[in-house]
């Protein structure tokens, strides 16, 4: 399903309007849906939390006899102790963006047992067919693009060092994806590390990626608070000139940075935190419409360039 960043942000007005329209007898339905989502740690998630605030403020407007809850997270563990506390509340529905696969899929398994609709966003979980409905990025197209564009930046090989995110099932999914489309192109990885989606931490990475290797050609960051952590630690080490920075989600500071023709960082990926918002929204619609909603939405991942950086450029956005 492919839905453009400017459809994502309308689509809280389209469930208001869409509710006008509902009759009296989908209106009457009471349903609770609990939301299990990261605290804004740092930029994207920032982004997802003013997303999340934003539609749920929308779909209570749209919606009053559909209640929501939710709960914010800085660590694995008070997430999963949400989703325990969710599920005491007697939630009819979960809305959940794990702040890692592995240890949040049990504790979803057990609300799914209990009969609890689960929606799982971007990151998804360890296991498959847990959730009813999954809402996120297209993972393996971030991947390819990534691969892609340094493919065309260096037809004749080159050098490159990546960051990984967290461990989670849509970053080995990006990878995997990068590592496929790299095979016998020339390019050489000389290393991967975790960098969590952290300026900090990708600043120390990235530090200690120059350290070692006297020669790298492209950096991809995975990620564009990883990115500006790395491009700090390449600009102190006076290094700017011999590379190409890649990141990806599509943060503001970054796209206009693209668009002043910025020499490290020329393009980037789009994954937006608006993601949330149609999660949250066809939850919803489930229960006012009382209609056997699943499947799978899928958000594309293309190349964000100077070219067309404007169309995924809002400067009022959080991120």
């Amino acid at each position: 399903m492919k839905l453009t960043r400017r459809l994502i942000l309308a689509l809280g007005a389209a469930g208001l309007a869409l509710s006008t329209a509902l009759p009296v007898a989908a209106q009457e339905k009471t349903a609770k849906i609990g939301i299990a989502i990261p605290a804004a740690t740092h930029g994207w998630t920032g982004g997802l939390n003013f997303h999340t605030e934003r539609t749920i403020n929308a779909m209570q407007e749209a919606f009053p006899q559909i209640e929501f809850v939710l709960t914010t997270a800085g660590d694995v563990q008070t997430q999963v102790n949400n989703v325990e506390d969710l599920i005491a509340q007697q939630i009819d529905a979960l809305v959940i963006l794990p702040m890692e696969s592995d240890p949040l899929t049990e504790p979803v398994k057990a609300a799914k047992e209990r009969g609890i609709f689960i929606t799982a966003v971007d990151r998804g979980l360890s296991e498959e067919g847990v959730e009813d409905l999954y809402v996120g990025g297209n993972n393996p197209q971030y991947g390819v693009v990534a691969a892609e564009y340094f493919k065309e930046k260096f037809p004749d090989g080159g050098k490159i060092v990546v960051m990984r995110g967290i461990p989670t099932a849509i970053d080995n999914i990006r990878i995997e994806a990068f590592q496929q489309v790299l095979e016998g192109s020339g390019i050489e990885v000389l290393d991967m590390q975790y960098a969590n989606w952290n300026p900090d931490k990708a600043f120390e990475v990235m530090q200690d990626y120059l350290t070692r290797f006297p020669e790298i050609d492209g950096v991809w960051a995975g990620d564009d608070d990883a990115a500006l952590g790395a491009r700090a630690a390449i600009e102190q080490a006076g290094r700017q000139e011999s590379m190409v920075l890649l990141g990806g989600s599509g943060m503001n500071r970054v796209i206009k940075m693209i668009m002043d023709g910025d020499a490290l960082i020329d393009a980037d990926i789009f994954y937006p935190p608006t993601l949330i918002a149609p999660a949250i929204e066809v939850t919803a619609m489930r229960y006012a419409t009382q209609s056997p909603i699943r499947g799978r939405y899928v958000l594309d991942s293309p190349l964000i360039t100077k070219e067309n950086a404007e169309e995924f450029y809002f400067p009022d956005s959080p991120y």
